[in-house]
């Protein structure tokens, strides 16, 4: 059996991973593609199994509110942010890659661990 890929995401947004608010990543590059397994990594612990169901390219300059709320965030400038906080200032041509994701399992929490 071939090892799961890992979508990794900070800690803070496991809470709006396994409630489903946030369905996309946005992301410089990847190598996932549609129907790959994966699993769901919040900082250090492995939250979710997905799978991923669509692999977009688009620009900076084209992304939308609607792409901001899939991706858990309230507006296309909050969304805007949240990356240039990730991978420095972006220009409006730049492409991303949006990818969406479908929970299909999420993992038992570790004892002890609270959320924050």
């Amino acid at each position: 059996m071939s090892k799961k890929k890992v979508l990794r995401f900070r800690k803070k947004y496991e809470e709006s991973i396994l409630s489903r608010k946030k369905r996309t990543t946005i992301r410089l590059r990847t190598r996932l593609k549609v129907g790959d397994d994966v699993v769901i990594r919040a900082g250090k612990e492995d939250i979710a199994d997905a799978v991923i169901t669509s692999v977009k390219t688009t620009k900076i300059k084209d992304l939308t509110d609607e792409h901001a709320i899939k991706d858990g965030f309230n507006s296309r400038e909050e969304l805007i942010n949240e990356l240039e906080s990730i991978y420095g200032k972006l220009q409006e041509d730049t492409e991303v890659k949006i990818l969406e994701f479908d929970l299909t399992c999420k993992r038992p929490r570790k004892e002890g661990k609270k959320g924050s």
